[in-house]
């Protein structure tokens, strides 16, 4: 599926969407260039899930995890600056598999191995500097239910 994007409060908006729709239990694999819009993405994404806490990039943190409502919670991720994942491989792999999770990945090539099969994969591509188009892709039951919701 794809989807045109004119603006970053629609990407903002198009992530709050997602997040009004995540149970807990589904991985988000995100991947473009520096500036495409990745984090802009989870922001909204935080936002539906009522997180009212500021999400901030994990570039140089690895990761960074927020409590959402329902008893979920958002672990965002960004491997940008590892050649090696090394034991954040292990960690992801452990929260990916927490029922209540939600797991946005930026960067998740180093990590491939261990992001699990059903994960919803979204291509960024950015064809001018404002506009964005993004090319979703389902791997699994769950991500194909979520893909769907979003159709």
């Amino acid at each position: 599926m794809k989807k045109q994007i004119s603006s970053e409060e629609a990407m903002k908006e198009f992530g709050e969407q997602i997040g009004r729709l995540v149970e807990g239990g589904e991985v988000i694999e995100l991947i473009g260039d520096i500036g495409a819009g990745k984090t802009t993405l989870t922001k909204g994404l935080a936002v539906g899930m009522g997180i009212s806490e500021m999400v901030q990039s994990p570039t140089f943190t690895i990761n960074r995890v927020y409590s959402a409502t329902s008893h979920r919670l958002l672990a965002h991720y960004d491997f940008y600056r590892l050649a090696d994942a090394g034991i954040m491989a292990d960690e992801l792999h452990e929260t990916a598999r927490e029922p209540g999770a939600v797991v946005v990945v930026e960067w998740g090539d180093v990590v491939r191995a261990v992001l699990p099969e059903d994960h919803l994969q979204i291509v960024f591509a950015s064809p001018s500097e404002t506009d964005r188009e993004l090319v979703m892709s389902a791997h699994g039951p769950r991500s194909e239910r979520l893909l769907g919701e979003l159709a």
